[in-house]
């Protein structure tokens, strides 16, 4: 990792959570002489101005560190990924599977950081492109998941081809693609497997398909999926980016997923490994009750 001389901070929009741990960290970084980037929200929770709109951020910092939750990194992520810039996910909330550094790790990691004793680790991003008449109408990024379903708790009709070859249709509540990062969010509640977030490789997880012969199947991070929609859209069919954003979808539009061109830089705390996170976070091995449990 090359020098680090300036760090931009994104934080969680909840004042009585942030405000303390987003104080004390400019504190600790403007006396060891860095430059911190901060947006006009962030920095009005310290009672700070800002001259920075988020999106101009990632372009000019060395390093980001994300104060929250996994909501709070993926809304950055996609801000970050075209710029390569590493991110320091530190976790404000509650299950953090991709904010892993806790909060009482932050100062012991961030030395580390500066001293280039971290590792980094590429996330894979999901390009998804919407497609109406053959025409674009939608191009986005998501580094959890991209979902189609209906608003109301019906059936949706989905043909899905990879690499133009047809695969399968979907008769099911909706349809899940997922990044490996997002193996672990909504694909895991649907049936999906868990897939390390270092391997490259596309997740489809149907959503209480009407035939139960349709599983989850992951495939390879080259292939390019085109899902389209066959159902009339009496009721809205929405796509949805990491939970966050969306848009409707209308009959025959083909939604195009596939790898996206840039990862997303993660700064891997030393001494942490995903296999610990998992155990932690999913109760693996003991009960969460035991006091020998990992921390």
């Amino acid at each position: 990792m090359d020098t680090i001389k300036k760090i931009g901070i994104f934080s969680k929009q909840k004042p009585d959570i942030s405000r303390k741990v987003l104080r004390e960290l400019a504190s600790w970084l403007r006396k060891r002489n860095l430059d911190i980037l901060m947006a006009q929200e962030t920095a009005g929770i310290i009672g700070e101005t800002s001259d920075f709109k988020k999106e101009a951020i990632p372009s000019k910092a060395d390093l980001i560190i994300v104060l929250g939750g996994d909501g709070t990194l993926l809304s950055v992520a996609r801000l970050t990924h075209p710029f390569d810039v590493p991110i320091l996910a530190v976790n404000l909330g509650s299950l953090g599977f991709l904010t892993e550094v806790a909060l009482p790790d932050l100062y012991k990691t961030l030395e580390q950081v500066l001293k280039g004793e971290s590792g980094i680790e590429r996330r894979m991003l999901l390009n998804a492109c919407l497609l109406r008449g053959g025409k674009t109408v939608q191009n986005d990024f998501a580094l959890n998941d991209v979902v189609i379903n209906k608003k109301a708790a019906r059936i949706v009709n989905l043909e899905v081809h990879v690499n133009g070859q047809y695969m399968t249709s979907y008769r099911a509540d909706g349809l899940i693609i997922a990044t490996p990062t997002g193996s672990t969010a909504y694909s895991l509640s649907a049936g999906g497997p868990i897939i390390h977030p270092s391997m490259n490789a596309l997740l489809l997880s149907p959503i209480c398909p009407f035939t139960l012969t349709n599983r989850p199947i992951v495939i390879p991070n080259q292939s390019t999926l085109q899902v389209q929609l066959t159902t009339d859209t009496e009721e809205e069919v929405q796509v949805t980016l990491d939970g966050q954003s969306g848009y409707p979808m209308s009959r025959d539009d083909v939604l195009e997923i596939k790898q996206g061109p840039t990862p997303v830089s993660m700064i891997q705390a030393k001494g942490k490994n995903y296999y610990q996170l998992l155990r932690r976070k999913l109760h693996w091995g003991r009960p969460a009750d035991d006091p020998k449990s990992d921390s």
